[in-house]
């Protein structure tokens, strides 16, 4: 097992703090499903896109993220649930791809495009008239702490609110379908879950030649989510539909 890559990931049914439950509600928040074209830009392994899939038999979608070994995985996974004819899965940068969907969905991978405004304005020529866009962001569940920014390297503007957020997307021509944000149960099932792949690893090669630093940056990880950013860093999902392909005023 590859401590760098899939040991970290191994544990995680999601690479966003996200519930079953909640997939059930973003899913629903995406209707109607029928026959629909989705992309998931930034897909990781797609477990999100395969749900989707899973719940509409007359879907298709494709997965584009540029990690080899998340594309593999979404590979294995496709065909095990019996959707791989309907799914198509591209190892490639998000920005590269062109063509047109019914839903697009960004999860946690704004940064692609260099934040969430070139995002939000990178997908409208994707969305086809009345097209959805599911797009996931970290948010500021409070005024970010001199802790919290340690621990994640980062500047106050870094986030915003979710109210922030909810604007921005207005302001790039976006209508607001639905919000919710991720609850601290399941923040602390991701990291915990996160952190678990890792010492998994270390339990079964405490000995390996880069155990010491993986023993460390985890510990580093643990604090800094604790001490840290915990219950200060949110996660908002934001179901959208795009102003512009409806022909309606901002």
């Amino acid at each position: 097992m590859n401590s760098d890559r899939t040991a970290r990931y191994a544990e995680l049914d999601f690479n966003a703090p996200m519930s079953s439950e909640r997939v059930h509600e973003l899913v629903a928040s995406l209707q109607p499903l029928a026959g629909a074209s989705i992309i998931d830009l930034g897909c990781g392994w797609a477990e999100f896109l395969l749900r989707v899939l899973g719940a509409e038999p007359t879907a298709c979608g494709v997965g584009v993220d540029r990690d080899q070994a998340a594309i593999t995985r979404a590979r294995h996974n496709a065909e095990m649930r019996g959707v791989r004819d309907r799914l198509v899965l591209q190892c490639a940068n998000v920005t590269d791809w062109s063509g047109e969907a019914d839903i697009a969905i960004v999860i946690g991978a704004s940064h692609a495009w260099g934040g969430t405004r070139a995002a939000l304005n990178a997908v409208h020529p994707l969305l086809r008239p009345g097209g959805r866009l599911l797009l996931g962001e970290g948010i500021w569940e409070q005024a970010p702490t001199l802790e919290a920014l340690a621990a994640l390297d980062a500047e106050p503007d870094d986030f915003t609110t979710v109210a922030g957020l909810v604007d921005l997307c207005l302001e790039c021509g976006y209508r607001l379908l639905a919000v919710s944000t991720a609850t601290l149960t399941e923040w602390d099932a991701f990291e915990s879950r996160y952190c678990e792949g890792r010492e998994r690893w270390l339990l079964q090669n405490p000995t390996a030649p880069n155990a010491d630093e993986v023993r460390t940056e985890l510990d580093a990880h643990r604090d800094g989510w604790l001490h840290g950013y915990r219950g200060v860093l949110g996660f908002a999902y934001l179901t959208l539909v795009s102003s512009r392909s409806l022909d309606v005023s901002r």
